[in-house]
């Protein structure tokens, strides 16, 4: 994990743009640590948090994809999403539909929540506002807490 890390940093913003979409999809991986090494490397903030979240809400739309060929079983097997966290995600999401797509930056159930709306066959254009909304909101509080703190 490490040896990549470094390479994604190696590659500024289109590295962060790639970490993201890879912790935003079913891979597990921390953008959060890229975004803030980048950070300490001297890259801005604001140019971060937006290839951050377009690449988070790709991976995430990526899952609803995914999600949408209507496979669990394919799922479970390719993806090793486990059952029980797309049954904790549907519960957590109790029929409240694409508008739960907030909740997708969440550890542990946030892959489950953007491949079950994909499942679900959730609005589209709703899923998506409410992933960017979710995961912009998210990158913004840390590079804000961060910039901050060194202030």
């Amino acid at each position: 994990m490490d040896s990549i890390t470094n390479f994604l940093l190696d590659y500024g913003y289109w590295g962060m743009l790639v970490a993201a979409f890879l912790a935003g999809s079913f891979f597990p991986f921390s953008s959060e640590a890229v975004m803030l090494g980048l950070l300490a490397m001297g890259l801005k903030p604001v140019p971060l948090v937006v290839y951050g979240t377009i690449g988070n809400v790709g991976g995430s739309m990526f899952n609803y994809y995914i999600g949408s060929l209507g496979k669990i079983e394919w799922i479970e097997k390719y993806l090793h999403v486990k059952k029980s966290s797309l049954e904790k995600a549907e519960k957590f999401m109790d029929g409240r539909g694409a508008w739960m797509g907030f909740f997708a930056f969440l550890p542990f159930i946030g892959s489950a929540i953007t491949i079950l709306l994909g499942y679900s066959r959730a609005n589209k254009a709703i899923s998506l506002l409410s992933i960017t909304t979710g995961k912009l909101l998210r990158y913004i509080i840390l590079i804000g807490s961060v910039v901050l703190a060194i202030k």
